[in-house]
């Protein structure tokens, strides 16, 4: 039977638009795999889209309702037989929280032992890993992701995204954007080291092309920054003096930004502009109030202030941009005011990564209507350092400090 080195080895060893089919090969000597399909997930998270061996698209397949979509959902290989004498295996494609797809193999029933199973979810992880490094040489996965056609404005946009999920000890974020093929202004951003988290959620104002650039200015002063190694207050300044040079004030970007300590919770805040922030503490939800300040690039030299709150273990945080609070129902009612604390209620034992995708989809029941804003939600769970960990997700004991 294959092991993990061999699978490794021929990956790498792969040139990047082949590593489906260089898996295929190995798999099937390996394993007797009968066939091996890659399904990935697309722009908006709702299909899983079957990429070819040359690159093209078949059918998608929902994540809602299909075997494949329960394993993409749960993150948890699953099987079921097929014409009594295969097997087939869905395997959750994931790299550190990132859930980029499904690997579905055909295995034969009697091939078909736990030792496999356990085989073939590593070469799963392994193909995930793979396919980071080959998206920065070819364009046959992003390719084969999209179900429809994304607009200019998106395209920046994804390209600038880190990821749609990320998970540590301490954390584990999920984010998500709609409309996933026609997204324009909004942002988020990480990064992390061994003792800090860094977030960022950007709004810049217009829609088009011109948002998307805007937006691209903002996040980029910010990583310049950033990975300058000074403070978050540092870091809107040096964005917002990048911004203010550009458009001398008549475009300008909305921003949170959080520095979590990994060691402590202790969270560092600013808030320059839209973005809002909730937190869920046990069975209590309420919006973090930070003092506003100016957005990124209004004003020449702005001068920002950190304010410090605390998140405990079990603590999740929500930030949404003005396209998701603001919202309203037909009846005129802001989806903040009632709607949003529901939603995180009804959510709270999802894991983070799905939080974004279900507030979206109650978003959009609720105004019943197309919007022309973007929505944006990125989802925090704290766990903090090991041994400090409640039993679910969510729920904390304790009050802490709160906004201040």
């Amino acid at each position: 039977m294959t092991q993990r080195p061999e699978v490794a080895r021929a990956l790498q060893a792969s040139a990047p638009h082949a590593l489906v089919d260089t898996l295929r090969a190995v798999l099937a000597e390996g394993y007797g795999a009968l066939s091996v399909e890659l399904l990935l997930a697309d722009y908006g998270a709702t299909a899983l889209a079957p990429f070819g061996a040359v690159g093209t698209a078949a059918v998608p397949v929902p994540v809602a309702n299909s075997a494949e979509g329960r394993a993409f959902g749960s993150q948890q290989p699953r099987q079921r037989s097929r014409h009594g004498d295969v097997v087939e295996h869905h395997l959750p494609v994931t790299v550190r929280g990132e859930r980029t797809g499904i690997l579905t193999v055909r295995l034969p029933v009697e091939r078909s032992v736990p030792e496999a199973v356990d085989g073939l979810a590593q070469a799963a992880g392994l193909l995930g890993h793979e396919l980071m490094v080959a998206e920065r040489d070819t364009d046959v996965y992003q390719r084969a992701r999209r179900i429809s056609r994304l607009t200019l404005a998106a395209e920046m946009q994804w390209q600038l995204l880190p990821a749609r999920a990320c998970s540590a000890e301490e954390y584990a974020i999920g984010a998500h954007l709609e409309p996933a093929y026609d997204t324009h202004g909004d942002n988020y951003d990480w990064a992390s080291d061994a003792d800090e988290l860094t977030l960022a959620v950007t709004d810049g104002m217009g829609t088009g092309v011109d948002a998307s650039m805007l937006t691209h200015l903002a996040v980029n002063a910010l990583r310049n920054a950033r990975r300058a190694g000074i403070s978050i207050e540092d870091q809107a300044a040096l964005a917002d003096q990048a911004l203010y040079a550009q458009y001398r004030g008549a475009a300008y970007v909305s921003t949170v930004l959080l520095c979590f300590d990994l060691a402590t919770g202790r969270v560092r805040a600013v808030d320059a502009g839209s973005p809002q922030l909730w937190r869920l503490r046990g069975r209590t939800i309420e919006r973090i109030e930070l003092e506003p300040q100016m957005p990124l690039g209004m004003f020449e030299e702005t001068h920002y202030k950190a304010q410090e709150f605390e998140v405990l273990p079990g603590d999740r945080l929500l930030i949404v941009s003005d396209g998701v609070y603001a919202a309203h129902s037909p009846q005129g009612e802001a989806y903040a005011e009632r709607a949003l604390a529901r939603t995180l209620h009804a959510g709270r034992l999802l894991p983070a990564a799905d939080v974004p995708r279900a507030v979206l989809r109650d978003l959009a029941a609720y105004r019943d209507a197309e919007s022309l804003d973007d929505s944006l939600v990125l989802c925090v769970d704290w766990f903090g350092r090991q041994g400090d960990r409640p039993a679910e997700p969510g729920q904390a004991a304790g009050t802490g400090d709160g906004a201040r």
